[in-house]
């Protein structure tokens, strides 16, 4: 949520910086002539201890450019607008079962923490801070995350200082898991990697930072720690990236109305 080769490990604090090309923009609506967005692949950069990754896929979107770079309430119709709570439940994000099974659930969850609009704000990402990492981890982050998302970072992607968007506009930062494999596990330790696809931007007629995709592969170290998975330490990469469909890009209000009506999963896998 979220600052070479798209092999490198990618780092948090906002040391580089992703550049992702959008359609160029027709007239009024920010969203272009209605073409599908034209993608570049995210450079990862190097990872100190985690979250700052998210960082990463934001500034992709937030340094629009041309180069390649590295890196519950019942019976409603329509969730909620949060990207991880559409019912108004908190999402999963402990009592993840002791195995490699549970070790892909923590990380399928947690790179939908770390993907939300949550992270945006300090008290929310505080919180997703402490709840997902283990305490020596969480300790070293929050200081470097809270200068990553400074003021002038979120302006750059059309916030304010508080991490909202324009009166009558919508903010969209959402990850969506498509899969996870487990890379390594051994008792109380497990790598695990999930692919996803990062949605980013801000919906409105007129935004110039509209919603945007991107495919990015997380990848977690975690330390079952006072009963459950912790992240240590995470790193992202781009792609595998699918050939792009010949589906024409939606209008801004089409894409707010998706957001509004479309709640994020609270339990990813």
């Amino acid at each position: 949520m979220s600052p070479g080769d798209g092999n490198d490990d990618g780092l948090y604090g906002g040391t580089g910086q992703t550049r992702t090309r959008l359609p160029e923009g027709g007239p009024g609506d920010g969203y272009g002539d209605g073409r599908r967005p034209t993608r570049s692949s995210s450079r990862s950069l190097i990872t100190v201890v985690g979250v700052v990754v998210l960082l990463i896929a934001a500034i992709a979107f937030a340094n629009r450019g041309g180069d390649e770079s590295s890196s519950g309430g019942g019976g409603t119709d329509k969730p909620g607008a949060s990207a991880t709570a559409p019912t108004g439940t908190k999402p999963v994000a402990s009592g993840f079962a002791h195995d490699e099974q549970g070790a892909q659930s923590a990380a399928a969850n947690y790179a939908v923490l770390l993907g939300g609009d949550g992270m945006f704000k300090v008290e929310s990402r505080h919180s997703i801070v402490d709840g997902i990492y283990t305490p020596s981890a969480a300790s070293k982050l929050k200081g470097p995350t809270d200068e990553a998302y400074s003021t002038a970072f979120l302006e750059n992607l059309g916030l304010d200082a508080d991490g909202n968007p324009p009166q009558g506009s919508t903010f969209v930062s959402r990850s969506i898991p498509v899969g996870s494999k487990v890379l390594e596990h051994s008792g109380d330790s497990a790598k695990v990697s999930v692919w996803y696809m990062g949605l980013l931007g801000i919906s409105g007629a007129s935004s110039t930072n509209p919603v945007s995709s991107t495919w990015q592969t997380w990848t977690f170290d975690l330390q079952w720690t006072n009963g459950d998975w912790k992240i240590t330490a995470d790193s992202q990469k781009s792609g595998p990236t699918p050939v792009p469909g010949d589906e024409r890009a939606s209008t801004s209000d089409d894409i707010s109305k998706a957001i509004e009506e479309y709640g994020g999963f609270t339990y990813a896998r």
